[in-house]
């Protein structure tokens, strides 16, 4: 680790902290119904939405309707997504003629992209049509990130309303979150990218003619190459804005199309998880008490940033075997050295671990190296962090509530400590309160393990692993951790796209998505209908730098004590095999 290093991370979390409070700030006044600049200018947009769908923005919803609406919602766009790709073949904006997509590749991909998930078993370039990426897939970029954002909105509510059966309107915090943040942002990231070099073209692909020919693999000379295009600028901002994740290209952010330079790797990076930040700060705004808002984003920084550091040092430590053949990979302030397997020479290893540990402590998933390639080490920084949960940023909305209910378990653990009933932000937690969010840690593991288990027994799973030992069992609980963590990003390695592996990532990203929404809206709806009680001399202060630590250390422990087993079996192990080979 050299100076050159830390000033990479410096400028980058600096930038994310200091955008974090404006865009907070105008994030809380949208969802408040205040003037915020465009929701005055486009106000007359918002209400015609409402009149064309025959939406009462003024009715609030009981947290049962508002999670009907949300499945229901949800379950459209997983249908219209599946539809376009069956019949992609006999739609418009088809130039390179592309067939339709199989059943389970189909249903995959659909409920990938309606989770915000964005797990992909195939290659966007050579799989789908244009009308299926911008229509599809595009569209649920925005509404599955918006879908996320809404449920904490319903939360934040629980938690300010006293006595109320509603947590608000499911359309309203849809159509705002979409039209006054998503949109805007994104348009503002897509035009930067286009400046950038992000091709945004209705074109057909385009041969070109190679300078110089070169030989295949079976010995002819190759005079051209055929250049995927396509409107990729637009799908790559609400990508990573909405940490959807997921690539235009099927070498996704390390494509020369997606991400050319160093200044659209650094803009995309950022926007991974600005969102997710700046959404700390809207919690701490409209509980009305933004030391709550900082104190959570202070959390996620107190494991993110160790874990950034660790990554990029294994990695720059380099690969042993290479060292014994005489080798000289060590890092300098004038040679990056380290393990360059599996990464863009443009982006080096510093940029590459920045983006591995960001894409995976949010639930974005896109990626701009291969991770399969990493050190067994510097390989399970990402995957643990998608372990804890995805609340460490997590995705937009889904990652700060799963964090809250992490809270709501803290409060409750030193509520038995001190022998007082626990109180998160004035409303007491109780053992309905204790149920969700005990519901909501249990989920993830479990859909996890046991469909890793259920991997490395079945003969037509096992045919998927093409790396024995703890390699090949570090791709299976990788991607079962990316799907059941809603992340998205792919380790490498696995041929993932046969039926199995399509039905039962997709079943997880579906359960890990719902089965933890459904239980936080039932904890908004609690929580709306109790009194706020006032602050007292036993009242915990959950702002403080000990609740802080304290809360960190509950997020650490339970992801430690869950997972540690299974990353002993894979990466640990191979650090340790790798080492004394």
């Amino acid at each position: 680790m050299n100076w050159n290093n830390v000033i990479q991370g410096f400028i980058f979390l600096a930038a994310v902290i200091l955008l974090a409070k404006p865009l907070g700030t105008y994030m809380a006044r949208i969802y408040e119904g205040k003037p915020a600049g465009l929701n005055v200018l486009l106000g007359p947009v918002e209400r015609w939405i409402y009149r064309l769908s025959g939406i009462y923005p003024e009715t609030g919803m009981s947290w049962k309707g508002y999670a009907v609406a949300m499945m229901l919602f949800n379950g459209i766009g997983i249908a219209v997504v599946y539809t376009l790709q069956r019949l992609q073949a006999y739609l418009p904006l088809n130039p390179m003629s592309m067939p339709g997509v199989s059943p389970d590749l189909a249903f995959n991909t659909a409920i990938s992209f309606a989770t915000n998930t964005n797990w992909q078993s195939y290659g966007g370039e050579t799989t789908l049509s244009y009308l299926t990426q911008m229509v599809g897939l595009t569209m649920q970029n925005f509404v599955s990130a918006a879908s996320g954002m809404a449920v904490l909105v319903a939360l934040i509510r629980g938690f300010i309303q006293k006595k109320a059966e509603t947590i608000g309107n499911f359309w309203v915090d849809l159509v705002r979150s979409t039209l006054y943040i998503l949109i805007p942002l994104s348009m503002i990231l897509a035009i930067f990218l286009v400046s950038q070099g992000v091709v945004q073209t209705f074109k057909p692909y385009e041969k070109v003619t190679l300078l110089q020919p070169v030989m295949d693999g079976n010995g002819a000379v190759v005079q051209g190459q055929v250049l995927a295009l396509g409107p990729a600028a637009s799908q790559v901002a609400i990508k990573q804005l909405g940490t959807n994740g997921g690539g235009f290209f099927n070498v996704n952010s390390a494509h020369p199309f997606e991400n050319p330079t160093p200044v659209a790797n650094f803009l995309e990076v950022v926007a991974i998880i600005l969102i997710p930040a700046a959404l700390c700060y809207t919690f701490g705004y409209m509980v009305r008490d933004k030391r709550q808002g900082w104190a959570l984003l202070a959390v996620m920084l107190i494991i993110f940033i160790p874990c950034l550091w660790s990554c990029i040092s294994f990695e720059q430590q380099g690969n042993p075997l290479f060292s014994s053949l005489g080798i000289d990979q060590k890092a300098s302030a004038f040679q990056p050295g380290g393990n360059m397997e599996g990464k863009e020479a443009r982006f080096g290893i510093v940029n590459s671990a920045i983006w591995a540990v960001t894409t995976t402590a949010a639930s974005n998933g896109s990626v701009n190296s291969m991770h399969d390639s990493y050190m067994p080490l510097g390989g399970l920084i990402p995957m643990w962090l998608m372990q804890l949960g995805e609340v460490i940023f997590g995705g937009v909305g889904s990652g700060l509530y799963g964090l809250i209910a992490f809270a709501i378990i803290a409060v409750f653990i030193a509520g038995l400590m001190i022998g007082r009933t626990p109180e998160y932000l004035g409303k007491k937690i109780e053992a309905y309160e204790m149920k969700m969010a005990s519901l909501m840690i249990l989920i993830l593991p479990a859909l996890v393990l046991a469909g890793t288990a259920v991997a490395v027994i079945l003969p037509q799973a096992k045919a998927s692993i093409f790396n024995p030992g703890p390699h090949g069992f570090s791709e299976v609980l990788y991607a079962f951790s990316s799907a059941a963590n809603n992340n998205g990003s792919a380790f490498g390695g696995l041929s993932a796209n046969t039926p199995f592996y399509n039905i039962a990532l997709g079943l997880a990203m579906f359960f890990a998505r719902y089965w933890l929404a459904i239980p936080i809206l039932a904890v908004a709806g609690s929580l709306s209908r109790k009194k706020i009680v006032p602050v007292s001399q036993g009242t915990l202060p959950t702002h403080t730098p000990l609740f802080i630590i304290f809360l960190a250390m509950v997020v650490l422990i339970v992801g430690a004590l869950t997972f540690f087993p299974a990353l002993v079996l894979g990466p640990i192990v191979e650090h340790f095999m790798l080492h004394h080979s």
